[in-house]
């Protein structure tokens, strides 16, 4: 069973990127093929007809910039949630969906909200948040590298360009904090040594053993226990004589 959800997972975190990849860059082409426009069926905020750009939102965009700058963050972000947070993954990209989604149906601006912004958002926060709550140095490490790459992300939570769903971003971003504190994933134990154990014992472990009480390297143990069982150590020292060159 354990082989199975590991072989399961380990595919989720390359196909799982790859389908939301292809699902972006086919409702763009399809739009381009067929000569249509797919706004419409984006969020509009407080309209009934408008709830339906919840689920389908994601995955209209409105220019071919637009595609390609979110195309790199939605892959690289989803691998990490599905390889890091392989427990909880589905949930979190589902209910990501939609709790940004409804932020962003309550609170936006009377216009078509498009694009996975919001759902980028979402994964950036969320793996940022969960990595400082849990302190695990390697989740930790993941958070510092998502701040790097996609810091500057943060500034546009707020109303700075007329033509970005800041309202979008800003729900995203609250949805992923929220997922972070109340979704709960197990934290992988840190390794613990023997010798942190209590009931270590120096003289039992083969590796201490190649040390002596002053701290001295000894290649062979049980050579050194029997030259000095007696309580005489004997050490022989060779010089090659100068003039024969032959050995004492």
């Amino acid at each position: 069973m354990s082989e199975e959800f590991h072989y399961r997972y380990s595919h989720a975190v390359v196909l799982v990127p790859l389908a939301l990849v292809l699902g972006i860059w086919t409702v763009f082409s399809l739009e381009l093929r067929l000569g249509i426009n797919f706004n419409d069926w984006g969020i509009l905020p407080r309209t009934l007809s408008g709830l339906r750009g919840v689920f389908t939102s994601p995955w209209i965009h409105g220019s071919l910039e637009h595609l390609y700058n979110n195309t790199l963050p939605l892959a690289v972000l989803s691998a990490a949630l599905f390889y890091f947070y392989r427990a909880i993954a589905w949930k979190t990209l589902l209910l990501g969906i939609l709790l940004s989604g409804l932020i962003t149906w309550a609170i936006g601006r009377s216009s078509y909200h498009i694009g996975a912004s919001g759902l980028i958002y979402v994964l950036a926060s969320f793996i940022f948040f969960k990595g400082i709550f849990t302190r695990y140095y390697r989740l930790v490490a993941l958070s510092l590298g998502v701040v790097f790459i996609y810091g500057g992300l943060l500034w546009y939570i707020f109303p700075v360009l007329d033509e970005i769903s800041w309202e979008g971003h800003l729900g995203g971003f609250l949805t992923g904090l929220f997922l972070a504190v109340f979704m709960k994933s197990p934290v992988p134990r840190e390794p613990k040594y023997p010798w942190e154990s209590e009931d270590f014992e120096e003289d039992s472990d083969p590796f201490m053993r190649h040390f002596d009480q002053d701290g001295n390297f000894i290649e062979d143990p049980e050579e050194a226990t029997s030259n000095t069982s007696d309580g005489i150590q004997v050490r022989y020292h060779y010089q090659k004589d100068k003039a024969s060159g032959e050995e004492d």
